[in-house]
Protein backbone atom coordinates (compact mmCIF):
# COMPACT_ATOMS: atom_id res chain seq x y z
CA UNK A 1 0.00 0.00 0.00
CA UNK A 2 1.10 3.77 -0.96
CA UNK A 3 0.63 6.02 2.01
CA UNK A 4 0.83 9.51 0.94
CA UNK A 5 2.36 11.82 3.75
CA UNK A 6 2.98 15.38 2.31
CA UNK A 7 3.30 17.66 -0.83
CA UNK A 8 5.53 20.54 -1.16
CA UNK A 9 5.96 22.79 -4.38
CA UNK A 10 6.97 26.48 -4.78
CA UNK A 11 7.22 28.53 -8.32
CA UNK A 12 5.05 25.77 -9.55
CA UNK A 13 1.99 27.56 -11.97
CA UNK A 14 1.04 30.57 -9.91
CA UNK A 15 2.63 29.63 -6.28
CA UNK A 16 5.57 31.45 -5.54
CA UNK A 17 8.68 31.38 -3.41
CA UNK A 18 6.78 30.98 -0.34
CA UNK A 19 6.05 27.09 -0.69
CA UNK A 20 2.91 25.79 0.02
CA UNK A 21 3.00 22.24 1.80
CA UNK A 22 -0.05 20.09 2.40
CA UNK A 23 -0.09 17.42 4.66
CA UNK A 24 -2.02 14.91 2.92
CA UNK A 25 -2.96 11.80 5.60
CA UNK A 26 -4.05 14.42 7.85
CA UNK A 27 -7.15 14.20 7.62
CA UNK A 28 -9.69 11.85 7.05
CA UNK A 29 -11.66 14.21 4.86
CA UNK A 30 -10.09 17.65 3.55
CA UNK A 31 -12.33 20.47 1.64
CA UNK A 32 -10.07 22.70 -0.55
CA UNK A 33 -11.75 25.98 -1.19
CA UNK A 34 -11.10 29.33 -3.04
CA UNK A 35 -12.12 31.80 -5.84
CA UNK A 36 -11.49 30.77 -9.60
CA UNK A 37 -7.67 31.01 -10.27
CA UNK A 38 -6.73 30.62 -6.94
CA UNK A 39 -4.81 27.50 -7.67
CA UNK A 40 -7.20 24.66 -5.70
CA UNK A 41 -6.31 22.43 -8.71
CA UNK A 42 -2.69 23.04 -8.58
CA UNK A 43 -2.65 20.41 -5.89
CA UNK A 44 -3.38 17.76 -8.91
CA UNK A 45 -1.18 18.96 -11.25
CA UNK A 46 1.80 19.15 -8.49
CA UNK A 47 0.58 15.66 -7.83
CA UNK A 48 1.33 14.04 -11.16
CA UNK A 49 3.92 15.98 -12.13
CA UNK A 50 6.43 14.84 -9.15
CA UNK A 51 5.32 11.43 -9.75
CA UNK A 52 4.74 10.52 -13.45
CA UNK A 53 6.78 13.78 -15.10
CA UNK A 54 3.39 14.90 -16.74
CA UNK A 55 0.57 17.83 -14.74
CA UNK A 56 -3.03 16.78 -14.57
CA UNK A 57 -4.21 19.36 -17.24
CA UNK A 58 -2.75 19.84 -20.33
CA UNK A 59 0.35 22.19 -19.11
CA UNK A 60 3.64 22.19 -21.42
CA UNK A 61 7.00 22.39 -19.18
CA UNK A 62 7.77 25.34 -19.77
CA UNK A 63 4.06 26.88 -18.46
CA UNK A 64 4.58 24.81 -15.31
CA UNK A 65 7.36 27.35 -14.57
CA UNK A 66 5.86 30.62 -12.29
CA UNK A 67 6.13 33.29 -15.05
CA UNK A 68 6.86 36.08 -12.51
CA UNK A 69 10.08 34.49 -10.78
CA UNK A 70 11.03 32.48 -13.68
CA UNK A 71 13.04 29.68 -11.83
CA UNK A 72 13.65 27.32 -8.83
CA UNK A 73 9.92 25.23 -9.88
CA UNK A 74 10.14 22.69 -7.73
CA UNK A 75 7.68 20.02 -6.38
CA UNK A 76 8.90 17.33 -3.87
CA UNK A 77 6.08 14.63 -2.44
CA UNK A 78 6.40 12.22 0.47
CA UNK A 79 5.44 8.70 0.68
CA UNK A 80 6.13 5.29 2.17
CA UNK A 81 5.75 1.52 0.62
CA UNK A 82 5.50 -0.62 3.45
CA UNK A 83 8.40 -0.18 5.82
CA UNK A 84 10.39 1.99 3.00
CA UNK A 85 10.15 5.73 3.19
CA UNK A 86 10.00 7.61 -0.49
CA UNK A 87 11.27 10.91 -1.08
CA UNK A 88 10.84 12.26 -4.51
CA UNK A 89 11.53 15.96 -6.00
CA UNK A 90 11.32 17.41 -9.51
CA UNK A 91 12.40 20.51 -10.16
CA UNK A 92 12.58 22.68 -13.42
CA UNK A 93 14.95 25.77 -14.12
CA UNK A 94 17.36 23.66 -12.61
CA UNK A 95 16.02 20.54 -14.21
CA UNK A 96 16.43 17.72 -11.13
CA UNK A 97 14.88 14.42 -11.07
CA UNK A 98 16.05 12.62 -7.39
CA UNK A 99 14.34 9.37 -5.73
CA UNK A 100 15.45 9.15 -2.11
CA UNK A 101 14.63 6.04 -0.36
CA UNK A 102 15.12 5.68 3.40
CA UNK A 103 16.99 9.43 3.57
CA UNK A 104 19.47 7.68 0.48
CA UNK A 105 19.29 8.90 -2.63
CA UNK A 106 19.47 6.05 -5.61
CA UNK A 107 21.58 5.48 -8.20
CA UNK A 108 21.03 7.92 -11.17
CA UNK A 109 23.17 6.49 -13.73
CA UNK A 110 20.55 5.53 -15.62
CA UNK A 111 18.70 8.38 -18.19
CA UNK A 112 15.67 10.20 -16.50
CA UNK A 113 13.54 7.72 -18.72
CA UNK A 114 15.01 4.61 -17.14
CA UNK A 115 14.91 6.80 -13.51
CA UNK A 116 10.80 7.36 -14.20
CA UNK A 117 10.37 3.43 -15.18
CA UNK A 118 11.88 2.44 -12.13
CA UNK A 119 9.55 4.92 -10.00
CA UNK A 120 6.35 3.36 -11.44
CA UNK A 121 7.49 -0.36 -11.67
CA UNK A 122 9.72 -0.76 -8.96
CA UNK A 123 8.43 1.35 -6.07
CA UNK A 124 4.97 2.66 -6.69
CA UNK A 125 4.24 -0.46 -8.82
CA UNK A 126 1.37 1.63 -11.06
CA UNK A 127 1.44 4.08 -14.18
CA UNK A 128 -0.38 6.99 -15.40
CA UNK A 129 -3.52 5.79 -15.94
CA UNK A 130 -3.51 3.38 -13.07
CA UNK A 131 -3.04 6.16 -10.62
CA UNK A 132 -5.62 8.69 -11.68
CA UNK A 133 -8.49 6.13 -12.10
CA UNK A 134 -7.91 4.98 -8.42
CA UNK A 135 -6.79 8.56 -6.80
CA UNK A 136 -8.22 11.45 -9.09
CA UNK A 137 -11.82 12.14 -10.07
CA UNK A 138 -11.44 15.89 -11.92
CA UNK A 139 -13.66 17.65 -14.08
CA UNK A 140 -10.50 19.05 -16.03
CA UNK A 141 -8.24 16.46 -18.23
CA UNK A 142 -9.85 13.44 -16.76
CA UNK A 143 -10.77 10.67 -18.79
CA UNK A 144 -13.46 8.36 -16.97
CA UNK A 145 -12.47 4.70 -17.18
CA UNK A 146 -16.21 4.11 -19.03
CA UNK A 147 -14.69 7.15 -21.97
CA UNK A 148 -11.99 4.85 -22.45
CA UNK A 149 -11.92 2.61 -25.43
CA UNK A 150 -11.87 -0.74 -24.55
CA UNK A 151 -7.95 -1.98 -24.78
CA UNK A 152 -7.39 0.86 -22.41
CA UNK A 153 -9.68 -0.39 -19.84
CA UNK A 154 -7.85 -3.55 -20.05
CA UNK A 155 -5.56 -2.14 -19.48
CA UNK A 156 -6.51 -0.34 -15.95
CA UNK A 157 -8.22 -3.47 -14.76
CA UNK A 158 -5.12 -5.55 -15.12
CA UNK A 159 -2.64 -3.01 -13.45
CA UNK A 160 -5.04 -3.19 -11.13
CA UNK A 161 -5.95 -7.03 -10.51
CA UNK A 162 -1.76 -7.05 -10.69
CA UNK A 163 -1.86 -9.18 -13.93
CA UNK A 164 -0.48 -6.97 -16.18
CA UNK A 165 2.59 -9.18 -15.64
CA UNK A 166 1.13 -11.40 -17.68
CA UNK A 167 0.95 -9.26 -20.28
CA UNK A 168 4.63 -8.05 -19.88
CA UNK A 169 5.24 -11.41 -19.71
CA UNK A 170 3.64 -12.66 -22.87
CA UNK A 171 5.08 -9.33 -25.51
CA UNK A 172 8.47 -11.28 -24.27
CA UNK A 173 7.44 -14.82 -24.80
CA UNK A 174 5.83 -13.93 -28.20
CA UNK A 175 9.20 -12.02 -29.33
CA UNK A 176 10.96 -15.19 -27.98
CA UNK A 177 8.36 -17.39 -29.91
CA UNK A 178 9.51 -15.73 -33.15
CA UNK A 179 13.62 -15.72 -32.91
CA UNK A 180 13.00 -19.55 -31.82
CA UNK A 181 10.66 -20.27 -34.70
CA UNK A 182 13.32 -18.84 -37.53
CA UNK A 183 16.09 -20.69 -35.17
CA UNK A 184 14.43 -24.02 -35.57
CA UNK A 185 13.77 -23.21 -39.69
CA UNK A 186 17.36 -22.34 -40.01
CA UNK A 187 18.78 -24.92 -38.05
CA UNK A 188 16.53 -27.61 -39.64
CA UNK A 189 18.03 -26.29 -42.96
CA UNK A 190 21.38 -27.16 -41.71
CA UNK A 191 20.33 -30.26 -40.58
CA UNK A 192 18.83 -31.14 -44.11
CA UNK A 193 22.41 -29.43 -45.99
CA UNK A 194 24.66 -31.98 -43.66
CA UNK A 195 22.76 -34.82 -43.94
CA UNK A 196 22.49 -34.20 -47.80
CA UNK A 197 26.57 -33.20 -47.53
CA UNK A 198 26.76 -36.98 -45.70
CA UNK A 199 25.06 -38.86 -47.65
CA UNK A 200 26.90 -37.50 -50.88
CA UNK A 201 30.43 -37.90 -49.28
CA UNK A 202 29.44 -41.31 -48.33
CA UNK A 203 28.48 -42.43 -51.81
CA UNK A 204 31.86 -40.65 -52.91
CA UNK A 205 34.17 -42.67 -50.49
CA UNK A 206 32.17 -45.91 -51.18
CA UNK A 207 32.97 -44.78 -55.06
CA UNK A 208 36.99 -44.37 -54.39
CA UNK A 209 36.79 -47.47 -52.40
CA UNK A 210 35.74 -49.75 -55.70
CA UNK A 211 38.35 -47.11 -57.71
CA UNK A 212 38.50 -48.46 -61.21
CA UNK A 213 38.71 -47.14 -64.67
CA UNK A 214 35.29 -45.78 -65.11
CA UNK A 215 35.47 -43.36 -62.02
CA UNK A 216 36.65 -40.49 -64.22
CA UNK A 217 34.60 -40.80 -67.02
CA UNK A 218 31.27 -40.86 -64.27
CA UNK A 219 33.14 -38.08 -62.65
CA UNK A 220 32.57 -36.06 -65.82
CA UNK A 221 29.63 -37.37 -66.54
CA UNK A 222 28.28 -35.78 -63.00
CA UNK A 223 29.58 -32.39 -63.94
CA UNK A 224 27.95 -32.09 -67.27
CA UNK A 225 24.33 -33.41 -65.19
CA UNK A 226 25.56 -30.42 -62.59
CA UNK A 227 26.68 -28.43 -65.66
CA UNK A 228 23.34 -28.93 -66.89
CA UNK A 229 21.11 -28.37 -63.48
CA UNK A 230 23.02 -24.98 -63.06
CA UNK A 231 21.99 -24.16 -66.49
CA UNK A 232 18.06 -24.57 -65.72
CA UNK A 233 18.82 -22.98 -62.28
CA UNK A 234 20.23 -19.83 -64.20
CA UNK A 235 17.28 -19.94 -66.95
CA UNK A 236 14.90 -20.35 -63.72
CA UNK A 237 16.71 -16.80 -61.80
CA UNK A 238 15.97 -15.42 -65.57
CA UNK A 239 12.64 -16.22 -65.65
CA UNK A 240 11.98 -14.92 -61.92
CA UNK A 241 14.21 -11.80 -62.77
CA UNK A 242 11.86 -11.61 -65.72
CA UNK A 243 8.51 -11.77 -63.45
CA UNK A 244 9.86 -9.66 -60.98
CA UNK A 245 10.75 -7.08 -64.03
CA UNK A 246 7.44 -7.17 -65.14
CA UNK A 247 5.31 -6.96 -61.55
CA UNK A 248 7.39 -3.66 -61.22
CA UNK A 249 6.77 -2.26 -64.61
CA UNK A 250 2.85 -3.17 -63.80
CA UNK A 251 3.45 -1.43 -59.91
CA UNK A 252 4.44 2.10 -61.58
CA UNK A 253 1.22 1.50 -63.60
CA UNK A 254 -0.24 2.03 -60.29
CA UNK A 255 0.03 5.72 -59.74
CA UNK A 256 -0.99 6.03 -63.00
CA UNK A 257 -4.11 4.10 -62.30
CA UNK A 258 -4.97 6.20 -59.35
CA UNK A 259 -4.47 9.34 -61.19
CA UNK A 260 -7.01 7.50 -64.02
CA UNK A 261 -9.56 6.70 -61.57
CA UNK A 262 -9.90 10.63 -60.18
CA UNK A 263 -9.91 11.85 -64.06
CA UNK A 264 -12.51 9.30 -64.36
CA UNK A 265 -14.48 10.02 -61.42
CA UNK A 266 -14.52 13.92 -62.08
CA UNK A 267 -15.97 13.22 -65.67
CA UNK A 268 -18.31 11.28 -64.00
CA UNK A 269 -19.35 13.88 -61.58
CA UNK A 270 -19.33 16.46 -64.51
CA UNK A 271 -21.34 14.11 -67.01
CA UNK A 272 -24.10 13.51 -64.44
CA UNK A 273 -24.23 17.28 -63.58
CA UNK A 274 -24.82 17.54 -67.54
CA UNK A 275 -27.45 15.26 -67.48
CA UNK A 276 -29.28 16.97 -64.32
CA UNK A 277 -28.86 20.42 -66.20
CA UNK A 278 -30.26 18.98 -69.34
CA UNK A 279 -33.08 17.23 -67.62
CA UNK A 280 -33.85 20.34 -65.70
CA UNK A 281 -34.06 21.92 -69.05
CA UNK A 282 -36.12 19.31 -70.80
CA UNK A 283 -38.68 20.05 -67.75
CA UNK A 284 -38.63 23.61 -68.64
CA UNK A 285 -39.22 23.80 -71.76
CA UNK A 286 -41.97 21.12 -71.41
CA UNK A 287 -43.69 23.19 -68.83
CA UNK A 288 -43.31 26.60 -69.90
CA UNK A 289 -44.36 28.54 -73.10
CA UNK A 290 -43.56 31.99 -71.59
CA UNK A 291 -40.28 32.98 -70.73
CA UNK A 292 -39.85 33.55 -66.68
CA UNK A 293 -37.36 36.45 -67.56
CA UNK A 294 -38.69 38.79 -70.69
CA UNK A 295 -41.86 37.11 -70.39
CA UNK A 296 -42.00 36.61 -74.02
CA UNK A 297 -43.74 33.42 -75.94
CA UNK A 298 -41.75 30.45 -76.73
CA UNK A 299 -42.96 29.01 -79.79
CA UNK A 300 -44.08 25.53 -79.75
CA UNK A 301 -41.87 24.48 -82.81
CA UNK A 302 -38.81 25.81 -81.24
CA UNK A 303 -39.96 23.82 -77.16
CA UNK A 304 -40.46 20.92 -79.58
CA UNK A 305 -36.82 21.18 -81.18
CA UNK A 306 -35.24 22.20 -78.41
CA UNK A 307 -36.76 19.21 -76.08
CA UNK A 308 -35.91 17.06 -79.06
CA UNK A 309 -32.45 18.05 -78.99
CA UNK A 310 -31.78 17.85 -74.79
CA UNK A 311 -33.62 14.20 -74.75
CA UNK A 312 -30.99 13.71 -77.48
CA UNK A 313 -28.59 14.34 -75.82
CA UNK A 314 -29.08 13.01 -72.47
CA UNK A 315 -29.25 9.68 -74.03
CA UNK A 316 -25.72 10.48 -75.32
CA UNK A 317 -24.48 11.47 -71.91
CA UNK A 318 -26.22 7.98 -70.59
CA UNK A 319 -24.39 6.11 -73.18
CA UNK A 320 -21.24 7.81 -72.17
CA UNK A 321 -21.97 7.07 -68.41
CA UNK A 322 -22.36 3.75 -68.85
CA UNK A 323 -19.04 3.28 -71.08
CA UNK A 324 -17.53 5.42 -68.12
CA UNK A 325 -18.70 3.57 -65.06
CA UNK A 326 -17.48 0.23 -66.69
CA UNK A 327 -14.41 1.80 -67.24
CA UNK A 328 -14.32 3.14 -63.76
CA UNK A 329 -14.86 -0.52 -62.35
CA UNK A 330 -12.10 -1.88 -65.06
CA UNK A 331 -9.45 0.91 -63.10
CA UNK A 332 -10.85 -0.01 -59.69
CA UNK A 333 -10.61 -3.42 -59.99
CA UNK A 334 -7.01 -3.21 -61.87
CA UNK A 335 -6.17 -0.96 -58.77
CA UNK A 336 -7.21 -4.00 -56.45
CA UNK A 337 -5.15 -6.60 -58.27
CA UNK A 338 -1.76 -4.38 -56.89
CA UNK A 339 -1.62 -5.81 -53.54
CA UNK A 340 -2.17 -9.23 -54.79
CA UNK A 341 1.18 -8.30 -57.31
CA UNK A 342 2.67 -6.85 -54.45
CA UNK A 343 2.34 -10.45 -52.81
CA UNK A 344 3.27 -11.89 -55.90
CA UNK A 345 6.99 -10.25 -55.97
CA UNK A 346 7.58 -10.87 -52.07
CA UNK A 347 7.07 -14.65 -52.96
CA UNK A 348 9.20 -14.08 -56.46
CA UNK A 349 12.12 -12.62 -54.10
CA UNK A 350 11.81 -15.65 -51.91
CA UNK A 351 12.15 -18.22 -54.99
CA UNK A 352 15.22 -16.48 -56.15
CA UNK A 353 16.84 -16.51 -52.45
CA UNK A 354 16.04 -20.36 -52.92
CA UNK A 355 17.17 -20.85 -56.37
CA UNK A 356 20.46 -18.85 -55.34
CA UNK A 357 21.35 -20.67 -52.49
CA UNK A 358 20.37 -24.51 -54.70
CA UNK A 359 22.71 -22.83 -56.97
CA UNK A 360 25.63 -22.06 -54.77
CA UNK A 361 25.52 -25.15 -53.31
CA UNK A 362 25.37 -27.01 -57.22
CA UNK A 363 28.96 -24.64 -57.54
CA UNK A 364 30.55 -26.26 -54.27
CA UNK A 365 29.63 -29.55 -55.48
CA UNK A 366 30.99 -29.16 -58.65
CA UNK A 367 34.22 -27.60 -57.97
CA UNK A 368 34.13 -30.78 -55.32
CA UNK A 369 33.72 -33.42 -58.62
CA UNK A 370 36.65 -30.99 -60.26
CA UNK A 371 39.33 -31.66 -57.15
CA UNK A 372 38.02 -35.48 -56.52
CA UNK A 373 38.46 -36.16 -60.60
CA UNK A 374 41.94 -34.10 -60.27
CA UNK A 375 42.57 -36.23 -57.28
CA UNK A 376 41.82 -39.60 -59.79
CA UNK A 377 44.35 -38.76 -62.31
CA UNK A 378 47.12 -38.21 -60.63
CA UNK A 379 46.00 -41.01 -57.84
CA UNK A 380 46.39 -39.10 -54.94
CA UNK A 381 42.99 -39.74 -53.05
CA UNK A 382 43.71 -40.41 -49.39
CA UNK A 383 41.21 -42.79 -48.76
CA UNK A 384 41.80 -42.63 -44.67
CA UNK A 385 41.69 -38.81 -44.51
CA UNK A 386 38.01 -38.94 -46.39
CA UNK A 387 36.62 -41.53 -43.91
CA UNK A 388 38.17 -39.08 -40.92
CA UNK A 389 36.27 -36.57 -42.52
CA UNK A 390 33.13 -38.25 -43.17
CA UNK A 391 33.05 -39.58 -39.43
CA UNK A 392 33.46 -35.79 -38.84
CA UNK A 393 30.44 -34.65 -40.87
CA UNK A 394 28.84 -37.53 -39.23
CA UNK A 395 29.36 -36.50 -35.70
CA UNK A 396 28.87 -32.29 -36.74
CA UNK A 397 25.30 -34.24 -38.01
CA UNK A 398 23.93 -35.49 -34.61
CA UNK A 399 25.39 -32.86 -32.66
CA UNK A 400 23.04 -30.09 -35.08
CA UNK A 401 19.76 -32.66 -35.05
CA UNK A 402 20.36 -32.83 -31.18
CA UNK A 403 20.38 -28.84 -31.80
CA UNK A 404 17.59 -28.72 -33.80
CA UNK A 405 15.44 -31.09 -30.74
CA UNK A 406 16.46 -28.98 -28.34
CA UNK A 407 15.14 -25.84 -29.86
CA UNK A 408 12.21 -27.05 -31.19
CA UNK A 409 11.53 -28.42 -27.20
CA UNK A 410 12.07 -24.84 -26.40
CA UNK A 411 9.66 -23.35 -28.69
CA UNK A 412 7.06 -26.13 -27.42
CA UNK A 413 7.55 -24.90 -23.85
CA UNK A 414 7.06 -21.37 -25.20
CA UNK A 415 3.93 -22.03 -26.67
CA UNK A 416 2.53 -23.95 -24.18
CA UNK A 417 3.65 -21.23 -21.71
CA UNK A 418 2.14 -18.33 -23.58
CA UNK A 419 -1.39 -20.24 -23.97
CA UNK A 420 -0.99 -20.16 -20.26
CA UNK A 421 -0.61 -16.22 -20.00
CA UNK A 422 -3.26 -15.66 -22.81
CA UNK A 423 -6.67 -15.06 -21.82
CA UNK A 424 -7.78 -18.52 -22.43
CA UNK A 425 -5.40 -19.28 -19.80
CA UNK A 426 -3.63 -17.71 -16.19
CA UNK A 427 -4.91 -14.13 -16.80
CA UNK A 428 -8.35 -14.80 -18.24
CA UNK A 429 -8.84 -16.80 -15.31
CA UNK A 430 -8.17 -14.16 -13.38
CA UNK A 431 -10.17 -11.41 -14.57
CA UNK A 432 -13.26 -13.84 -15.41
CA UNK A 433 -13.40 -14.34 -11.45
CA UNK A 434 -13.26 -11.05 -10.64
CA UNK A 435 -15.53 -9.49 -13.13
CA UNK A 436 -18.60 -10.42 -11.15
CA UNK A 437 -17.36 -8.98 -8.13
CA UNK A 438 -16.48 -5.74 -9.89
CA UNK A 439 -19.83 -5.75 -11.21
CA UNK A 440 -21.41 -6.27 -7.84
CA UNK A 441 -19.14 -3.84 -5.97
CA UNK A 442 -20.07 -1.16 -9.04
CA UNK A 443 -24.01 -1.77 -8.28
CA UNK A 444 -23.70 -1.34 -4.76
CA UNK A 445 -21.91 1.53 -4.97
CA UNK A 446 -24.79 2.99 -7.47
CA UNK A 447 -27.85 1.71 -4.64
CA UNK A 448 -25.87 3.87 -2.31
CA UNK A 449 -26.27 6.67 -4.44
CA UNK A 450 -29.92 6.32 -4.99
CA UNK A 451 -28.99 4.72 -8.60
CA UNK A 452 -31.36 1.80 -9.16
CA UNK A 453 -30.02 0.60 -12.40
CA UNK A 454 -28.43 -2.71 -13.29
CA UNK A 455 -24.69 -1.67 -14.72
CA UNK A 456 -22.62 -5.38 -16.53
CA UNK A 457 -19.19 -5.20 -17.29
CA UNK A 458 -18.21 -8.12 -19.60
CA UNK A 459 -14.53 -9.64 -19.76
CA UNK A 460 -13.53 -6.91 -22.02
CA UNK A 461 -14.92 -4.55 -20.26
CA UNK A 462 -17.87 -3.15 -22.19
CA UNK A 463 -21.03 -2.07 -20.37
CA UNK A 464 -24.32 -3.11 -20.46
CA UNK A 465 -26.90 -1.00 -18.47
CA UNK A 466 -30.59 -1.76 -17.64
CA UNK A 467 -33.29 -0.04 -15.65
CA UNK A 468 -36.81 -0.98 -14.96
CA UNK A 469 -38.26 1.87 -17.07
CA UNK A 470 -36.01 1.59 -19.70
CA UNK A 471 -34.46 -0.92 -22.36
CA UNK A 472 -30.96 -1.84 -22.60
CA UNK A 473 -28.87 1.28 -23.19
CA UNK A 474 -24.93 2.64 -22.40
CA UNK A 475 -22.88 4.98 -20.30
CA UNK A 476 -23.63 7.92 -22.91
CA UNK A 477 -27.29 7.74 -22.71
CA UNK A 478 -27.10 9.13 -19.05
CA UNK A 479 -27.49 13.06 -17.69
CA UNK A 480 -24.07 14.20 -16.61
CA UNK A 481 -25.16 13.62 -12.96
CA UNK A 482 -25.94 9.89 -13.51
CA UNK A 483 -22.70 9.63 -15.81
CA UNK A 484 -20.82 10.78 -12.31
CA UNK A 485 -22.69 8.71 -10.03
CA UNK A 486 -21.57 5.73 -12.52
CA UNK A 487 -17.63 7.42 -12.51
CA UNK A 488 -17.67 7.73 -8.54
CA UNK A 489 -19.07 4.12 -8.57
CA UNK A 490 -16.23 2.98 -10.54
CA UNK A 491 -14.22 4.47 -8.68
CA UNK A 492 -14.72 3.26 -5.39
CA UNK A 493 -15.11 0.29 -7.11
CA UNK A 494 -11.07 0.22 -8.13
CA UNK A 495 -10.49 1.13 -4.77
CA UNK A 496 -12.00 -1.67 -3.14
CA UNK A 497 -10.75 -4.12 -5.74
CA UNK A 498 -6.95 -2.62 -4.96
CA UNK A 499 -7.56 -3.11 -1.31
CA UNK A 500 -8.41 -6.95 -2.36
CA UNK A 501 -5.18 -7.18 -4.80
CA UNK A 502 -3.01 -4.80 -2.63
CA UNK A 503 -1.72 -3.86 -5.74
CA UNK A 504 -2.35 -0.11 -6.11
CA UNK A 505 -4.02 0.86 -2.51
CA UNK A 506 -3.56 3.82 -1.63
CA UNK A 507 -4.65 6.29 1.41
CA UNK A 508 -5.16 9.05 -1.08
CA UNK A 509 -8.32 10.24 -2.92
CA UNK A 510 -8.61 13.92 -4.67
CA UNK A 511 -12.44 14.75 -6.28
CA UNK A 512 -12.08 17.97 -7.94
CA UNK A 513 -15.35 20.26 -8.47
CA UNK A 514 -17.77 17.14 -8.46
CA UNK A 515 -20.19 19.39 -6.44
CA UNK A 516 -19.89 22.25 -8.38
CA UNK A 517 -21.19 21.03 -11.63
CA UNK A 518 -23.09 17.71 -12.12
CA UNK A 519 -23.73 16.41 -8.54
CA UNK A 520 -27.09 17.80 -7.10
CA UNK A 521 -27.91 17.87 -3.32
CA UNK A 522 -29.51 14.35 -3.17
CA UNK A 523 -26.15 13.13 -5.30
CA UNK A 524 -23.67 14.94 -2.52
CA UNK A 525 -25.69 13.46 0.39
CA UNK A 526 -25.60 9.94 -1.28
CA UNK A 527 -21.57 10.21 -1.73
CA UNK A 528 -21.02 11.44 1.92
CA UNK A 529 -22.86 8.11 2.76
CA UNK A 530 -19.95 6.52 1.25
CA UNK A 531 -17.21 8.75 1.87
CA UNK A 532 -18.14 8.56 5.67
CA UNK A 533 -18.10 4.69 5.63
CA UNK A 534 -14.05 4.60 4.22
CA UNK A 535 -11.22 3.64 6.89
CA UNK A 536 -8.04 4.93 6.39
CA UNK A 537 -8.09 6.82 4.09
CA UNK A 538 -7.89 10.63 3.05
CA UNK A 539 -10.33 12.26 0.93
CA UNK A 540 -9.52 15.50 -0.37
CA UNK A 541 -12.53 17.56 -2.53
CA UNK A 542 -11.58 20.78 -4.24
CA UNK A 543 -14.83 22.35 -4.47
CA UNK A 544 -16.15 26.32 -4.87
CA UNK A 545 -19.64 25.60 -2.92
CA UNK A 546 -17.17 26.73 0.34
CA UNK A 547 -19.56 27.14 3.48
CA UNK A 548 -22.35 24.70 2.96
CA UNK A 549 -20.05 22.21 3.15
CA UNK A 550 -17.78 22.77 5.96
CA UNK A 551 -19.72 20.86 8.36
CA UNK A 552 -18.84 18.28 6.64
CA UNK A 553 -15.06 17.90 6.63
CA UNK A 554 -12.47 17.72 9.14
CA UNK A 555 -9.84 19.99 7.78
CA UNK A 556 -10.35 23.33 5.31
CA UNK A 557 -7.96 24.32 2.83
CA UNK A 558 -8.62 27.78 1.21
CA UNK A 559 -6.18 28.98 -1.16
CA UNK A 560 -6.23 32.74 -2.62
CA UNK A 561 -4.36 35.28 -4.69
CA UNK A 562 -2.08 37.46 -3.13
CA UNK A 563 -0.22 40.03 -5.01
CA UNK A 564 -0.52 37.65 -7.91
CA UNK A 565 0.69 34.55 -5.93
CA UNK A 566 -1.06 31.77 -4.77
CA UNK A 567 -0.76 31.21 -0.86
CA UNK A 568 -2.81 29.04 1.44
CA UNK A 569 -4.71 29.43 4.83
CA UNK A 570 -5.94 26.75 7.14
CA UNK A 571 -9.32 27.45 8.29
Amino acid sequence: MIIFKKIRYKNFLSTGNTPIEIELGKSPTTLVIGKNGSGKSTLLDALCWALFNKPFRIIKKEQMINTINNSDCEVEIEFDVGTKQYRVKRSVKPNLFEIYENGQLLNQNASSIDYQKYLEHNIMKLNYRSFIQVVILGSSSYEPFMKMKARYRRDVVEEILDVKVFTQMDLILRDQQGQLSKEVLDVKHKCDLLETKYETEMKHFKSLSQLNTNDIDDKKLQLENLKISKQNYTIKIDNLNKSIEDYNTELEGKEEADNKLKQLLKLETKIEQNIDTSNKSIKFFAENDTCPVCTQSIDRSFREQKGEQLHKKCAELETGIKKLTSEIDKVEERINNFGAISKKLSDLYVDIAKVNTSLEELNNYSDRIHQEILQLENKQTDSKQIATDLQQLKEELETCKLSTDKIVNQKKYVDILREVLSDKGARGHIIKKYVPIINNLINEHLQAMDFFVSFHLDEEFNETVKSRHRDTFNYNSFSEGEKLRIDLAILFTWRTIAKMKNSVNTNLLILDEIFDSSLDQQGTDDFFKIVNKLRNENVFIISHKGDILFDKFTNILKFEKYQNFTRLQNT
